[in-house]
């Protein structure tokens, strides 16, 4: 292995001493020493003489491509936190400002539904697909290439969109978002991780995907006060303006070296050819079966050519000595329970991505309005990760996970009897309730996974990253679609039942039309005219009332979902604790192991 060492002066006061060398260690226990970039540096206005400097058992990087942990002073430990929450938001902040503004961005460049659908699509195709390869890039280049390719890249497109407003342009730059979003979480993690005590390092991942998950409520929040003058490209430039603190902070302080080693096979490449545009078209579907229909047949094309190529590609894997994903792990009975109970959680969550924000709108609501509404949901997500952080027990795993579900299905049960006159100030505590919980059960899911994956060996931590990206974009694009369409379906039935009540016969159904009708009296004489323009606004009503109803139907099913879950959840806790069974034990004590061989 070799030791990816760049000269640092933020690093110096705790890794430089005198001579012109360093030594790694490598997780081997080998010592390679590497040249210094360079012999002098001026620091704090005296020289210092960069020298060797042997990193303590504990300090090693655990895995190739993350960054060793030595010693921080307090104040080097702020620094890396607050770049690491930077790195975080702003990652989110790519996927939340598309999803909080899409129709302002449809709206400035004349979009139809079906391209600003695609907008969602091609980010969350290239999040997904990316994430595995993200892994393997940072372990065979190291963490300084990876850090300067990949923002540098994004800032070029940033500065781009700022200047060419074009549908093309926000595809190729929401599809480099995705690879981005990626890199930043991963980026968050691993500076958040320099910033915690050894005893906590693993929490930094936590915080790192919590933080992607606050920007969502977060760019809700501060949108309005971005578009307050009408023009899209505040938007860009505060895009512009994130991407380039992000770079200039990691430039001002760098992670400590890293170790390389070769990562990549050229069968690798194979793999990702078929297995990247399956999924790609799986997520096409989901995002577009909604808008154009699930009858439209491209769809049903995409979803038959989605299934060889995604086949393909897991039976190279299957058969290869070294997979980049590991088929055999990952279609084993936890596992596969990991991928469902994170994909559903996903699904469920759909209720205040999809469910709120869409009642509100049909009631009249835009983001302006939603404002303070979604920084209570940004509080209560920050709650959330707190107290996931503080009441976080390795040997209980599962019962946060069967609370978070119970909570969710009692906010989308307090949602379900919404009417007209629902306003945001009415879902401030079913919406801080779901918010809570969707940052609770975070910290849970990611222990399990990853624990299970770094006790079968380093290698698995690709297929960790590919099962718990998959499960979390392709369950919260599923969430909306599945959801979406039940809405859809479920209006359709509502306004047929409302409509069949409505007869022209009715004196009722007749005072409502000249009622509506007289809005009108000042600017139209011909009473037909009129009449014709009242039973327009009645059948206004008579939709909006249908949506609500039905928009019940999904907040009364996710309701129902939960409490299924609940059920098996905790019948499955329950066998645990009764047994006096930690189902994460072998996997636990697998991982000290290796640890301590690594220290040894």
């Amino acid at each position: 292995m070799v030791a990816d060492v760049r000269c640092d002066a933020s690093l110096l006061p705790s890794l430089v001493r005198e001579g012109s060398r360093r030594t790694i260690h490598s997780p081997t226990g080998t010592i390679r020493s590497v040249t210094s970039c360079c012999s002098a540096i001026s620091l704090y206005g005296a020289t210092a003489i960069a020298t060797a400097y042997e990193f303590k058992p504990h300090e090693r990087p655990f895995l190739p491509g993350s960054p060793a942990t030595p010693e921080h002073p307090f104040a080097r430990r702020i620094g890396y936190f607050a770049i690491g929450m930077l790195l975080g938001i702003t990652g989110g902040f790519n996927n939340g400002l598309l999803i909080a503004n899409l129709p302002q961005i449809q709206g400035s460049l004349g979009l139809t539904p079906v391209e600003g659908g695609w907008l969602t699509a091609i980010y969350s195709m290239t999040s997904v697909c990316m994430s595995m390869l993200l892994i393997k890039f940072r372990q065979q280049f190291g963490l300084q290439r990876f850090t300067r390719i990949f923002l540098l890249a994004f800032l070029i497109l940033n500065v781009l969109q700022v200047f060419v407003h074009s549908y093309g342009v926000q595809l190729l730059v929401r599809g480099a978002a995705g690879v981005a979003g990626s890199a930043l979480t991963t980026l968050c993690f691993l500076y958040i991780m320099q910033a915690l005590p050894a005893a906590a390092r693993l929490s930094g991942m936590i915080i790192g995907f919590g933080a992607s998950q606050v920007a969502l409520p977060l760019a809700r929040t501060l949108s309005p006060l971005l578009l307050a003058d009408g023009r899209i490209e505040a938007l860009f430039l505060f895009e512009l303006g994130l991407t380039l603190m992000c770079l200039g902070s990691v430039a001002l302080l760098r992670l400590p070296p890293s170790e390389r080693t070769p990562a990549f096979e050229r069968i690798d490449f194979l793999t990702f050819a078929l297995f990247a545009p399956g999924i790609a078209l799986l997520c096409a579907v989901l995002v577009q079966g909604r808008i154009q229909w699930w009858s439209t047949p491209w769809l049903g094309y995409a979803t038959a050519a989605a299934i060889p190529l995604i086949g393909g590609a897991l039976l190279i894997e299957h058969n290869r000595a070294n997979p980049l994903l590991n088929t055999r792990w990952m279609l084993g009975r936890n596992i596969v329970r990991f991928a469902i109970v994170a994909a559903s959680l996903r699904i469920l969550l759909s209720e205040q991505t999809f469910g709120t924000v869409g009642l509100l709108t049909v009631v009249g609501m835009g983001n302006d309005q939603l404002v303070t509404l979604s920084l209570v949901m940004t509080l209560a997500s920050i709650a959330g990760l707190v107290v996931c952080l503080k009441t976080l027990n390795m040997q209980d795993l599962y019962k946060p996970v069967v609370i978070a579900v119970a909570l969710i299905g009692i906010g989308a049960w307090m949602d379900s009897d919404s009417t007209n006159l629902t306003r945001p100030s009415s879902l401030y505590v079913s919406q801080a309730i779901i918010a809570f919980a969707a940052l609770y059960f975070l910290g849970p899911m990611v222990m399990i996974g990853i624990f299970r994956a770094l006790a079968r060996g380093p290698s698995h931590i690709v297929s960790f990253s590919a099962i718990f990206s998959i499960s979390q974009t392709m369950g919260g694009l599923a969430g909306t679609a599945l959801l979406g369409s039940f809405q859809i379906v479920r209006e359709k039935v509502h306004a047929f039942e409302l409509t069949q009540n409505l007869t022209a016969t009715d004196p009722l159904v007749v005072q409502r039309i000249q009622q509506l009708g007289g809005a009108y009296a000042r600017v139209l004489g011909d009473p037909a005219l009129r009449q014709a323009s009242g039973a327009g606004l009645l059948g206004q009503q008579v939709t909006r009332e249908a949506n609500i109803l039905a928009y019940n139907d999904v907040f009364m099913g996710v309701a129902i979902l939960s409490a299924a879950m609940v059920v098996w959840l905790g019948a499955l806790w329950l066998r645990f604790r009764l047994k006096g069974v930690n189902p994460l034990a072998a996997d636990l004590a697998a991982v000290q192991r290796m640890r301590q061989q690594q220290m040894s």
